[in-house]
This record gives structure tokens, C-alpha cells and sequence, in this order.
């Protein structure tokens, strides 16, 4: 029973290390990824209390080093996945009755465990599992976890303050209880903060929770339940399978206490799980809330007054940076021809400084692997269609190799067809397309950029002129959640940029923020009266 009104630890944006040469996390982070990399893991299933090994196995390796193996992971059958849902059930009374200052401790705890301790830990992994280059797991599987975590804190307890007037002799109030059942997490192989975040938020707001990590995740995924762990999530509260992602998501939706979905990944399955949540929804005992972040096709519009130097910084970095493997990548271009080749030739001299692709052991390197072989074959396919394709030049890169590693070289094809396939189909990886305009179809490009694209997630403008800015904020409103100006559209950060889009790249819930709070919550308002009446005659009657 909490006896006070706790204010908690005011959040903050965890500062982002140099990892420059020298310093002490460049070398913990190296000796940790030289310790994953010369042995091995076995992951088993997360249920309860059990640490469950199926024996039936798959293997994980790097996407830079492919034929090497760090580890193995068990795959559920579908009793397991039954198993968790019931144990989630049975352990959701203690946690969902747990004073709120204990759930908010616990994940205070894990945040200062990412920051301390695990750090290391959770990069190399990253770095590792994901071929993240150290700075690209460092602002993601540290800072950004990290900053979830404080934030969402800070952002439970504002919900929870948020209460309703009282008129006089009663006494309104409303509880935020967490949702009759269990809610369950989809997470996508690209953020490891995202893996942790989605069950994460869930679970702080009283939830139990089901927890599927992507396949190509699992190796950092592990990290991320050591910490629950250690941070004291009670057993039960997050069960986590791998295995069949069809078996694991029809025995989760099949079940009637089935109430919430927090996904992130494809937009096509995204829209699959809602078709079949809309087919089960007369066995659920609740309506489900159902939230997604999905896909992108996402641009940069440059304006004739745009600086070109800092327009190539966007591309070379929106692009490019995590091998484009972000939702909010930037993967189209608008150039207006009086700019477009000093642009396009500083873009080709960027890529030019930068080392062939290779192992993000090696901290000189900007890019390095795609996911998985799936990925390299689709890109190449569709950089091959590029090259033989009239209305389409390679202009930088075009080259890859999957020999040792699932290598891509950064690639620009210029278009001079704005509906070319790459300007409108996402290609989730190092791979732009630029499309120049002249400089007098100004406001028909706002109207292109608009209509190209069947997504809604993030978008640029770059503009000297604040009339270009004001205009272009107001005709793309629609097309991207998260927008920005004079930056490339990558890189929000919790607590100053909540993040989601629109249209088919989500339901627009922000994570990051309170708005996505809320949607693991069920409030119960409780009307108290002080002097209940005893007679039911209203002064009218006379």
C-alpha cells in the first residue's frame, strides 16, 4: 500500500559516448565483442521461472561474418507458447496489484543497469547481432533504451496524476488499471531499444506480457532479459518464445484473454495481425488494443535556397547510416536541378571517403552488413533492375558481395521517373533514389512527395527560405509523423521527438511518449458520494 506521493527521479537523455580511439568504452566495448565472438550462447525460452532448452535449435551468426556461429537459440513448439500465455495469466494479479513506485523502481533499475554494467555488454551484442557500427548501438541499445525506460517512468506517473474534477460532496477519481489479460510484443531486428521498449512499456503500466523478438535479434534480445532479470521483473511478467512466427501469433490471438498487440516490423504483417485480431474479436473478453509501427518510404525535399553541403549530410547520413536499415531511413530524394550536380557530386565525394563495408570491429567503418541473405538478394535484385532499367542510372556504388559477409555498397540511382520503383517501393537498406526537379515546380513536387508513397512515417526539408519551409510544413502534413527541417529524418530522441507515422507505416501512438502509455491502460472512473440521498423525489416534483 503506497503511503505518499512519490516523485520520481527526474528523466534525462543519457549522454552519448565517443568511443573516440583511446578512451576507456572504446576498449571495454572491443574486449566484450572479442568475448562474444570467440564463444558461443545457447538461448533457451523465458517462461515463469524456467529457463526451457526444446533442443530443437537454430544458429546465430553475424551478418558481417555469416559462417561463423555465436550461439544457438531454442524454437517453441506450441505448448510452450500456450505455457507462457497461461503462466503470463496466473502471474498477472501480484504484478498488476504491485504499488506502481515498485513496477517504476524496477525499470529506474534496468536503465541504470544499460548505463553502467551492461553497457558493454549490450552494444557489443548489438554490434554483433545487428552489425551495428559502435555508434549506431551506442545512441540506439544504450542511450535510446535507456531514455525509454527514465522517460516512460516520468510519463506513468503524469498519467496517473491526471485526475478528474470533483464537484461539491463527491469525489471523482480515476484508476489507469492495466488491461483484463495479456499483451503481446512483436519486435524488429534493427533497434535493440525498440526489443526492449515494446514489452518493456507494456509490462510498466501493470501489464504481462508475451514476448516474440525478431529471429535475427535474438543474440542482443538475451542481454535485454538478463537485465529484466537483474533489475527483479518478477518471473511471469515478460515470458519470452522464438520459433514459427505463424504458430507463435495464432496461439497468441486464438487465446480469449488476448488484449493488446505492440508490434513493430512490416506493414504487410502488421495488416495481416489486424485482419486476424478483426476475425477472432468475438472470442476476446475485451476489444484488443492494437498498436503498430510498421514501414517507410521516407524523404528529403530540397529547396533551389538549400545548402548544398548540408543536403548531401542528409542524404549521406539518412541513408546510409545503419546500412539504411532504420523505418525512418531516408530512401528518396527531391533535388532541384539548379543544385542538383555541386549535391549529387558531393554526395559521390562522400561515399568516396568511405571504407568498403566491413565488420563494425573495425571502428573506421561507416556501413557494414544487411540483416540476412533475404535482404542482400532483394537489394541486389533491385539494384540490378537499376542498371538495366532506361529511366534509371547507378550514379554511386552498385556494387555488393555476400561471400563472407551480407555486403552492400551505399548506392544512389538517380531517376528521371519520379514513380521509378525504388522512389516508391521500400527497400529497407543502403540504397537512394534521387529524383531532380525543375526549380519552378516547386508546389507540383510538394504534391509529388505527397502522393508518391503509400507511408506516412518521416520526411526533410531543406530550405534557406522560411515561405519554402512554411509552405512545404503545410502540404506535407499527412505524409510523415515525424517531420523534419534543415536535418536529415533520422535519429528522434525519447522525450524530444516522440516517434510514429501515419497512413501504412502505423497507428501514429508515439513511442516515447505518454500518448503510447496509455494504450496499455483501461481507466475505471470512481464516483464517490459523501451524504448518499434517501429520498428519490426531485425539488421539480413539487
Amino acid at each position: 500500500m503506497g503511503k505518499g506521493f512519490f516523485q520520481v527521479p527526474t528523466a534525462f537523455n543519457e549522454p552519448i559516448k565517443s568511443y573516440a580511439p583511446g578512451s576507456p568504452e572504446r576498449e571495454a566495448v572491443l574486449e566484450q565483442y572479442k568475448a562474444y565472438y570467440n564463444s558461443t550462447v545457447d538461448v533457451p525460452l523465458y517462461i515463469g521461472s524456467e529457463e526451457i532448452k526444446t533442443g530443437n535449435t537454430k544458429p546465430m551468426s553475424p551478418p558481417h561474418d555469416h559462417k561463423h556461429i555465436v550461439g544457438h537459440y531454442h524454437l517453441a513448439e506450441k505448448k510452450h507458447v500456450t505455457k507462457a500465455i497461461e503462466n503470463a495469466l496466473e502471474s498477472r494479479e501480484a504484478w498488476a496489484n504491485l504499488a506502481w513506485e515498485q513496477r517504476a523502481a524496477i525499470f529506474l533499475k534496468a536503465a541504470e543497469l544499460i548505463a553502467g554494467p551492461y553497457r558493454a555488454k549490450i552494444n557489443a551484442a548489438t554490434m554483433m547481432a545487428q552489425s551495428k557500427t559502435i555508434h549506431q548501438a551506442e545512441i540506439d541499445a544504450a542511450c535510446e533504451l535507456i531514455d525509454f525506460l527514465r522517460f516512460n517512468v516520468e510519463y506513468m506517473t503524469q498519467i496517473y496524476a491526471e485526475q478528474p474534477d470533483s464537484a461539491e460532496g463527491i469525489w471523482n477519481r480515476v484508476e489507469y488499471r492495466p488491461l483484463e489479460g495479456f499483451v503481446y510484443a512483436i519486435t524488429p531486428f534493427n533497434f535493440t531499444a525498440i526489443a526492449g521498449n515494446l514489452p518493456a512499456s507494456a509490462a510498466m503500466m501493470g501489464n504481462v506480457v508475451l514476448w516474440k523478438p525478431s529471429d535475427s535479434q535474438i543474440f542482443s534480445a538475451k542481454v535485454i532479459i538478463d537485465i529484466f532479470k537483474e533489475a527483479g521483473v518478477p518471473d511471469g511478467v515478460i515470458n519470452v518464445v522464438y520459433g514459427d512466427p505463424v504458430m507463435v501469433t495464432e496461439t497468441a490471438l486464438a487465446s480469449p484473454d488476448f488484449a493488446g498487440l505492440h508490434f513493430t516490423g512490416s506493414t504487410y504483417v502488421f495488416k495481416e495481425l489486424w485482419k486476424q485480431i478483426g476475425n477472432n474479436i468475438h472470442n476476446y473478453k475485451t476489444y484488443p488494443k492494437i498498436v503498430g509501427e510498421t514501414g517507410g518510404k521516407d524523404f528529403i525535399l530540397a529547396h533551389k535556397t538549400a545548402n548544398p553541403a548540408q543536403v548531401a549530410t542528409a542524404i549521406v547520413r539518412g541513408a546510409f547510416e545503419f546500412q539504411g536499415q532504420k523505418c525512418s531511413a531516408a530512401s528518396r530524394v527531391y533535388l532541384p536541378k539548379s543544385t542538383a550536380t555541386e549535391t549529387l557530386d558531393l554526395v559521390k565525394r562522400d561515399l568516396a571517403s568511405i571504407n568498403k563495408p566491413g565488420s563494425p570491429e573495425d571502428m573506421s567503418n561507416f556501413v557494414t552488413a544487411v540483416i540476412h541473405e533475404g535482404s542482400f538478394d532483394k537489394l541486389a535484385k533491385y539494384i540490378d533492375g537499376a542498371k538495366a532499367d532506361k529511366d534509371a542510372e547507378i550514379f554511386a556504388g552498385g556494387n555488393y558481395d555476400k561471400s563472407k559477409g551480407y555486403f552492400i555498397e551505399p548506392t544512389v540511382i538517380v531517376t528521371t521517373n519520379p514513380k521509378y520503383t525504388t522512389m516508391e517501393t521500400e527497400l529497407f537498406g543502403p540504397v537512394v533514389t534521387i529524383y531532380v526537379y525543375d526549380d519552378k515546380d516547386w508546389k507540383e513536387t510538394l504534391k509529388l512527395v505527397d502522393a508518391t508513397s503509400e507511408y506516412a512515417l518521416t520526411g526533410a526539408v531543406l530550405s534557406g527560405d522560411r515561405y519554402a519551409i512554411e509552405e512545404a510544413t503545410q502540404a506535407l502534413q499527412n505524409c510523415a509523423g515525424n517531420f523534419y527541417i534543415n536535418d536529415k529524418p533520422t535519429g528522434a530522441v525519447v522525450g524530444q521527438q516522440p516517434f510514429g507515422g501515419a497512413r501504412s507505416s502505423g497507428t501514429n501512438d508515439k513511442a516515447g511518449s505518454a500518448q503510447n502509455l496509455l494504450r496499455w491502460v483501461s481507466p475505471r472512473l470512481i464516483k464517490e458520494t459523501f451524504v448518499t440521498p434517501t429520498d428519490y423525489r426531485y425539488p421539480f416534483l413539487g
